[in-house]
Protein backbone atom coordinates (compact mmCIF):
# COMPACT_ATOMS: atom_id res chain seq x y z
CA UNK A 1 0.00 0.00 0.00
CA UNK A 2 1.15 3.57 -1.31
CA UNK A 3 1.70 6.16 1.57
CA UNK A 4 -0.92 8.24 -0.26
CA UNK A 5 -3.28 4.95 0.04
CA UNK A 6 -2.75 4.76 3.71
CA UNK A 7 -3.15 8.28 4.34
CA UNK A 8 -6.78 8.26 2.62
CA UNK A 9 -7.50 5.28 4.32
CA UNK A 10 -6.54 6.47 7.84
CA UNK A 11 -8.15 9.58 7.02
CA UNK A 12 -11.44 7.45 6.10
CA UNK A 13 -11.77 5.65 9.26
CA UNK A 14 -10.56 8.39 11.65
CA UNK A 15 -12.11 11.56 10.25
CA UNK A 16 -8.83 13.27 10.93
CA UNK A 17 -7.09 15.76 8.49
CA UNK A 18 -4.59 14.83 5.86
CA UNK A 19 -1.38 16.25 8.30
CA UNK A 20 -2.50 14.42 11.05
CA UNK A 21 -2.71 11.07 9.15
CA UNK A 22 0.16 11.75 7.51
CA UNK A 23 2.30 12.47 10.73
CA UNK A 24 0.79 9.83 11.96
CA UNK A 25 1.34 7.63 9.98
CA UNK A 26 5.24 8.50 10.20
CA UNK A 27 5.59 8.23 13.86
CA UNK A 28 3.82 4.61 13.75
CA UNK A 29 6.22 3.61 10.82
CA UNK A 30 3.34 3.15 8.42
CA UNK A 31 1.15 0.58 11.12
CA UNK A 32 -2.40 1.75 10.25
CA UNK A 33 -3.76 0.01 13.80
CA UNK A 34 -0.93 2.53 15.77
CA UNK A 35 -1.60 5.41 13.93
CA UNK A 36 -5.58 5.13 14.53
CA UNK A 37 -4.27 4.93 18.31
CA UNK A 38 -1.98 7.37 17.97
CA UNK A 39 -4.25 10.01 16.37
CA UNK A 40 -7.25 9.08 19.64
CA UNK A 41 -4.86 10.04 22.20
CA UNK A 42 -4.43 12.99 19.93
CA UNK A 43 -7.91 13.81 19.68
CA UNK A 44 -8.08 13.56 23.62
CA UNK A 45 -5.51 15.95 23.89
CA UNK A 46 -7.83 18.43 21.71
CA UNK A 47 -10.63 17.30 23.34
CA UNK A 48 -9.17 18.54 27.16
CA UNK A 49 -8.02 21.77 25.96
CA UNK A 50 -11.86 22.31 24.39
CA UNK A 51 -13.53 21.40 27.42
CA UNK A 52 -13.26 24.93 29.13
CA UNK A 53 -14.97 26.50 26.11
CA UNK A 54 -18.64 27.34 25.91
CA UNK A 55 -20.94 24.49 23.81
CA UNK A 56 -24.18 26.91 24.23
CA UNK A 57 -25.71 25.15 21.17
CA UNK A 58 -26.46 21.70 19.35
CA UNK A 59 -30.02 19.56 19.44
CA UNK A 60 -32.18 17.93 21.22
CA UNK A 61 -32.95 14.28 19.84
CA UNK A 62 -35.88 12.04 20.21
CA UNK A 63 -36.23 8.71 19.50
CA UNK A 64 -38.33 5.52 20.94
CA UNK A 65 -42.00 4.64 20.75
CA UNK A 66 -45.05 5.73 22.68
CA UNK A 67 -44.69 3.36 25.38
CA UNK A 68 -40.90 4.51 26.05
CA UNK A 69 -39.16 7.28 25.23
CA UNK A 70 -36.19 8.96 25.23
CA UNK A 71 -34.91 12.66 25.29
CA UNK A 72 -31.33 13.57 24.81
CA UNK A 73 -29.44 16.83 24.46
CA UNK A 74 -25.94 16.94 22.40
CA UNK A 75 -24.21 20.04 22.77
CA UNK A 76 -21.85 22.14 20.71
CA UNK A 77 -20.27 25.91 20.50
CA UNK A 78 -21.78 26.92 17.23
CA UNK A 79 -25.28 25.93 14.92
CA UNK A 80 -22.63 25.26 11.86
CA UNK A 81 -21.50 22.07 13.52
CA UNK A 82 -25.14 21.23 14.97
CA UNK A 83 -26.44 21.34 11.50
CA UNK A 84 -23.33 19.20 10.01
CA UNK A 85 -24.20 16.15 8.32
CA UNK A 86 -21.57 14.02 10.28
CA UNK A 87 -22.50 15.48 13.55
CA UNK A 88 -26.18 15.00 12.79
CA UNK A 89 -25.55 11.25 12.03
CA UNK A 90 -23.67 10.99 15.28
CA UNK A 91 -26.60 12.01 17.44
CA UNK A 92 -29.39 9.96 15.66
CA UNK A 93 -27.33 7.00 16.82
CA UNK A 94 -26.45 7.82 20.01
CA UNK A 95 -30.20 8.82 20.64
CA UNK A 96 -31.06 4.97 19.63
CA UNK A 97 -28.80 3.73 21.70
CA UNK A 98 -29.44 6.01 25.00
CA UNK A 99 -33.34 4.83 24.69
CA UNK A 100 -32.30 1.10 24.56
CA UNK A 101 -30.35 1.76 27.56
CA UNK A 102 -32.81 4.22 29.07
CA UNK A 103 -30.33 7.16 29.46
CA UNK A 104 -27.94 5.45 31.79
CA UNK A 105 -24.65 7.68 30.51
CA UNK A 106 -22.43 4.81 32.42
CA UNK A 107 -24.03 2.23 30.22
CA UNK A 108 -24.08 4.54 26.98
CA UNK A 109 -20.83 5.17 27.05
CA UNK A 110 -19.21 1.83 26.92
CA UNK A 111 -21.67 1.01 23.81
CA UNK A 112 -20.27 0.06 20.86
CA UNK A 113 -21.24 2.07 17.43
CA UNK A 114 -21.70 1.33 14.46
CA UNK A 115 -18.23 1.86 13.24
CA UNK A 116 -16.64 -0.76 16.17
CA UNK A 117 -15.75 2.45 18.34
CA UNK A 118 -17.24 3.23 21.51
CA UNK A 119 -19.49 6.24 22.44
CA UNK A 120 -16.57 7.58 24.31
CA UNK A 121 -14.04 6.90 21.67
CA UNK A 122 -16.52 8.60 18.85
CA UNK A 123 -17.45 11.40 21.17
CA UNK A 124 -13.67 12.37 21.19
CA UNK A 125 -13.16 11.65 17.70
CA UNK A 126 -16.04 14.22 17.09
CA UNK A 127 -14.48 16.58 19.29
CA UNK A 128 -11.28 16.21 16.94
CA UNK A 129 -12.52 16.29 13.56
CA UNK A 130 -15.06 18.88 14.17
CA UNK A 131 -12.30 21.24 16.00
CA UNK A 132 -15.36 22.33 18.90
CA UNK A 133 -16.14 21.41 22.80
CA UNK A 134 -19.00 18.70 22.24
CA UNK A 135 -20.74 17.21 25.34
CA UNK A 136 -23.56 15.38 26.15
CA UNK A 137 -26.33 16.91 28.44
CA UNK A 138 -29.65 16.49 29.94
CA UNK A 139 -31.18 13.32 28.94
CA UNK A 140 -34.39 11.34 30.64
CA UNK A 141 -36.48 8.01 29.42
CA UNK A 142 -39.97 8.10 30.22
CA UNK A 143 -41.74 4.26 30.36
CA UNK A 144 -45.10 4.07 33.05
CA UNK A 145 -46.94 1.24 33.07
CA UNK A 146 -50.04 1.45 31.48
CA UNK A 147 -49.15 5.09 29.74
CA UNK A 148 -48.86 6.64 26.63
CA UNK A 149 -46.05 9.15 25.50
CA UNK A 150 -46.68 12.23 23.41
CA UNK A 151 -44.06 14.29 21.72
CA UNK A 152 -43.41 17.17 20.51
CA UNK A 153 -40.15 19.21 18.85
CA UNK A 154 -39.84 22.77 17.88
CA UNK A 155 -37.43 24.21 15.39
CA UNK A 156 -36.64 20.73 13.75
CA UNK A 157 -32.93 20.61 12.18
CA UNK A 158 -33.57 17.04 10.71
CA UNK A 159 -35.83 14.15 11.59
CA UNK A 160 -35.93 13.49 15.00
CA UNK A 161 -33.36 16.58 16.43
CA UNK A 162 -34.73 19.88 17.16
CA UNK A 163 -33.52 23.09 19.54
CA UNK A 164 -36.36 22.10 21.58
CA UNK A 165 -38.19 18.75 22.54
CA UNK A 166 -40.80 17.80 24.98
CA UNK A 167 -42.50 14.31 26.14
CA UNK A 168 -45.30 13.75 28.08
CA UNK A 169 -46.55 10.61 30.05
CA UNK A 170 -50.59 9.98 30.25
CA UNK A 171 -51.49 7.30 32.50
CA UNK A 172 -54.07 5.67 29.78
CA UNK A 173 -53.94 2.16 28.13
CA UNK A 174 -55.42 2.66 24.55
CA UNK A 175 -54.99 5.37 22.31
CA UNK A 176 -58.46 7.53 20.66
CA UNK A 177 -58.76 10.62 18.65
CA UNK A 178 -59.89 12.27 22.14
CA UNK A 179 -56.74 11.81 24.06
CA UNK A 180 -54.52 11.90 21.24
CA UNK A 181 -55.60 15.38 20.34
CA UNK A 182 -54.54 16.39 24.44
CA UNK A 183 -51.47 14.70 24.43
CA UNK A 184 -50.18 16.32 21.31
CA UNK A 185 -51.89 19.84 22.89
CA UNK A 186 -50.36 19.06 25.96
CA UNK A 187 -46.78 18.70 25.00
CA UNK A 188 -47.80 22.05 22.39
CA UNK A 189 -48.17 23.65 26.60
CA UNK A 190 -45.47 22.77 28.29
CA UNK A 191 -43.30 23.43 24.85
CA UNK A 192 -44.44 27.19 25.22
CA UNK A 193 -45.03 27.80 29.07
CA UNK A 194 -42.15 25.83 30.42
CA UNK A 195 -43.72 24.82 33.80
CA UNK A 196 -40.92 23.33 36.34
CA UNK A 197 -43.44 20.49 38.02
CA UNK A 198 -47.18 19.04 37.70
CA UNK A 199 -48.17 20.58 40.59
CA UNK A 200 -47.38 23.37 43.04
CA UNK A 201 -46.60 20.91 45.99
CA UNK A 202 -44.10 19.19 42.99
CA UNK A 203 -42.04 22.32 42.95
CA UNK A 204 -38.49 22.04 44.60
CA UNK A 205 -37.83 23.63 47.90
CA UNK A 206 -34.73 25.04 46.77
CA UNK A 207 -36.87 27.19 43.64
CA UNK A 208 -38.67 28.51 46.08
CA UNK A 209 -36.47 29.48 48.21
CA UNK A 210 -34.77 30.88 45.80
CA UNK A 211 -38.10 33.28 44.44
CA UNK A 212 -38.72 33.81 47.82
CA UNK A 213 -35.33 35.10 48.33
CA UNK A 214 -35.45 37.72 45.26
CA UNK A 215 -39.13 38.55 46.58
CA UNK A 216 -37.74 39.76 49.86
CA UNK A 217 -34.73 41.49 48.51
CA UNK A 218 -37.54 43.71 45.90
CA UNK A 219 -39.92 44.32 49.36
CA UNK A 220 -36.97 45.45 51.36
CA UNK A 221 -37.08 48.90 50.96
CA UNK A 222 -40.56 49.38 49.61
CA UNK A 223 -41.66 51.65 52.22
CA UNK A 224 -44.47 48.90 53.38
CA UNK A 225 -44.96 48.03 56.87
CA UNK A 226 -43.95 44.36 57.39
CA UNK A 227 -47.62 43.02 57.84
CA UNK A 228 -48.28 44.46 54.24
CA UNK A 229 -45.23 43.42 53.26
CA UNK A 230 -45.97 39.72 54.28
CA UNK A 231 -49.44 39.34 52.60
CA UNK A 232 -47.67 41.04 49.30
CA UNK A 233 -44.78 38.36 49.52
CA UNK A 234 -47.06 35.30 50.08
CA UNK A 235 -49.43 36.42 47.11
CA UNK A 236 -46.25 36.75 45.40
CA UNK A 237 -44.81 33.61 46.33
CA UNK A 238 -48.78 32.20 44.98
CA UNK A 239 -48.10 33.28 41.87
CA UNK A 240 -44.97 32.09 41.21
CA UNK A 241 -46.38 28.42 42.53
CA UNK A 242 -49.59 28.67 40.03
CA UNK A 243 -47.58 29.89 36.40
CA UNK A 244 -44.96 27.68 37.18
CA UNK A 245 -47.07 24.34 37.85
CA UNK A 246 -48.34 22.85 34.68
CA UNK A 247 -52.23 21.99 36.59
CA UNK A 248 -52.38 25.53 37.08
CA UNK A 249 -50.99 27.22 34.01
CA UNK A 250 -53.27 29.09 31.59
CA UNK A 251 -54.05 26.59 29.12
CA UNK A 252 -52.28 27.74 25.64
CA UNK A 253 -54.56 27.10 23.52
CA UNK A 254 -57.57 28.55 25.52
CA UNK A 255 -55.81 31.10 28.06
CA UNK A 256 -59.28 31.53 29.76
CA UNK A 257 -59.06 28.13 31.33
CA UNK A 258 -56.44 26.52 33.24
CA UNK A 259 -54.76 23.09 32.39
CA UNK A 260 -56.47 21.18 35.67
CA UNK A 261 -60.20 22.60 33.82
CA UNK A 262 -59.04 20.87 30.68
CA UNK A 263 -58.25 17.88 32.10
CA UNK A 264 -61.89 17.40 33.88
CA UNK A 265 -63.23 18.56 30.90
CA UNK A 266 -62.14 15.60 28.48
CA UNK A 267 -64.32 13.68 30.88
CA UNK A 268 -61.42 10.44 30.64
CA UNK A 269 -61.61 8.22 33.79
CA UNK A 270 -58.62 8.43 35.54
CA UNK A 271 -56.69 10.60 33.02
CA UNK A 272 -53.77 11.77 34.75
CA UNK A 273 -50.17 13.54 33.91
CA UNK A 274 -47.88 11.01 34.99
CA UNK A 275 -44.71 13.51 34.04
CA UNK A 276 -42.60 15.27 31.57
CA UNK A 277 -39.75 16.30 30.48
CA UNK A 278 -38.66 19.69 28.00
CA UNK A 279 -35.20 20.25 27.27
CA UNK A 280 -34.27 23.06 24.73
CA UNK A 281 -31.26 23.99 23.58
CA UNK A 282 -29.27 27.22 25.81
CA UNK A 283 -31.61 26.61 28.89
Amino acid sequence: MSDLESIKKLRLSTGAGFKDCSAALNESGGDLDKAVELLRVKGVAKASKKMSRQANEGVVALSGNENKTSILEVNCETDFVAKNDEFISFVKELSEINNSVDSNFDKLLKITMKNKKTVDENLVLMIAKMGEKITLGRSKTLKNNNSINYTYSHTIVKDNLSKLAVIVSLNNKEKFEKLDLFGKQLSMHIAASNPLAINSSDLKKEIIDKEQELINEELKNNGKSEEIAKKISLGKINKFKEENSLMTQNWVMEPKKKVNEILKELKINNLEIVEFCRVKIGE
